[in-house]
Order: structure tokens, then C-alpha cells, then sequence
């Protein structure tokens, strides 16, 4: 395999949904679903939904690095009736994807700057889902200590008093690797634009399979900068 090519994850689709498929257990695949909470907040109601399938369904709940809550030891013939009681999307729906949008408590937190939350909700609303050359993870942080490791996606917003920076090309991944800072201290408005120019630069320019880091390192930083800016 070569550096800048993401490994395929075996991925099940049962009816309209699908399932990662997990441990093999006493000669039964076992399989886990992920459903969809955009920045991680989740209203009471799913948080319910969720706990009752996990009791009914044997199904074990795991909070994931992604803001996000994994329901594993499941049967695959029970996925698509799981989903059915859930009333939830998944948070994946193909490999080379769009897979969230991370989100800090920016709006909750007394050391952040900016509340980042709508920028969040707006990126998740639009890029969701949203095929891309590989596997993209986006983040926003309300001040410079930039939680939820924007420094690790693939494209990132973070606010500082004197204004928003936008970061692209990090991961924690197979190959890691520290997101560079493409421009600091712009308005709401520029930074979202720019998030638009990169990815729809990527989109057009990247190998299939090609990480945007990696894409970056390709091209050089400052032809990239250059051109999305």
C-alpha cells in the first residue's frame, strides 16, 4: 500500500443502512452502528432512543473519538429494524466521505473567543456526507487551545481575539501528520469561503484515495495556499 493511500474498513450495507462489521465472536460476525450527532450534541429524546436500543439489542455503547456514540455487538440481521427504532441517519454512508464536523462547547465555555457552534452546524449541514477523494474530517474550536484536535483534521477553523484562522491538511490517522495554517485573523464570512475554496479545490485536484495532507506535500504549501486563497 502506498503512504498516501487510506486502507479500505469492511463495511456491510443491510437494507438501506449499514454496519462496520466488528469482532467475530464464537462464530457469529458481530457489527456496529454509528448514528449521526452533528458536534456531538444530541437531544434527550435520541439519547433515550439509543439507550433502549442498546438494552434490547444486546448492543454494547461506546463514546468515539468523533463526538459521537458507537453501538457495537450487534447482529447483522437486526441492523435494518435497529435503525428503523432509532429514527436516526448514520454518521457514515460511504468510505470516501465527508465523516463529521467536530465541534468544542464554544458557545458553553468561558475560555472560548468566538462562539464556533453555528459555524459548525452550517459546515456539518453543507458537507455532511459529501464525497471526497478520501476519507475528511472538518473541526471548528472557539479559541486558540483548539479542542477537539483541529490540528489532527483535515480542515479546520479556529478563533482567536484578533480572528478566525483556517488550518487543512492534518491527521491522526494512518500517517499522522500537523494541519498547516493557510491564513489567520479573517472574519466569519472569509474563513467559511476559504473552507468552500479548499475543498472544492481538493475535490477537483486530489488522486482518488489521496489524503489532503498528503495532496498538500504533493503540490507544495505555497502553490495550495495560493490557489485557495
Amino acid at each position: 500500500m502506498e503512504n498516501n493511500k487510506m486502507p479500505n474498513v469492511p463495511f456491510m450495507v443491510s437494507g438501506t443502512h449499514g454496519g462496520n462489521l466488528q469482532k467475530v465472536r464464537d462464530g457469529r460476525r458481530t457489527f456496529g452502528i454509528t448514528p449521526h450527532i452533528p458536534g456531538g450534541f444530541i437531544k434527550i429524546e435520541e439519547l433515550e432512543r439509543i439507550t433502549a436500543v442498546a438494552k434490547k439489542y444486546n448492543g454494547v455503547i461506546k463514546i468515539t473519538s468523533g463526538q459521537r456514540l458507537l453501538i457495537t455487538n450487534l447482529k447483522g440481521e437486526d441492523l435494518p429494524q435497529i435503525w428503523e427504532e432509532l429514527q436516526m441517519e448514520p454518521a457514515v454512508k460511504g468510505q470516501n466521505t465527508v465523516k463529521n464536523v467536530e465541534m468544542c462547547p464554544a458557545g458553553f465555555c468561558k475560555r472560548s473567543k468566538y462562539n464556533t457552534i453555528g459555524m459548525g452546524m452550517k459546515l456539518s449541514k453543507k458537507y455532511q456526507w459529501m464525497p471526497m477523494p478520501c476519507r475528511t474530517k472538518i473541526g471548528v474550536a472557539g479559541c486558540r487551545n483548539a479542542c477537539s484536535s483541529i490540528y489532527a483534521k483535515d480542515v479546520g477553523i479556529i478563533a482567536d481575539v484578533t480572528g478566525m484562522m483556517v488550518v487543512a491538511g492534518g491527521s491522526a490517522g494512518y500517517n499522522p501528520r500537523v494541519a498547516d495554517i493557510i491564513i489567520q485573523d479573517i472574519s466569519e464570512q472569509e474563513a467559511m469561503r476559504i473552507v468552500d475554496n479548499i475543498l472544492a479545490y481538493y475535490s477537483e485536484n486530489a488522486e482518488p484515495g489521496e489524503k489532503l495532507g498528503f495532496f498538500i506535500d504533493r503540490i507544495g504549501l505555497d502553490k495550495f495556499k495560493e490557489d485557495v486563497l
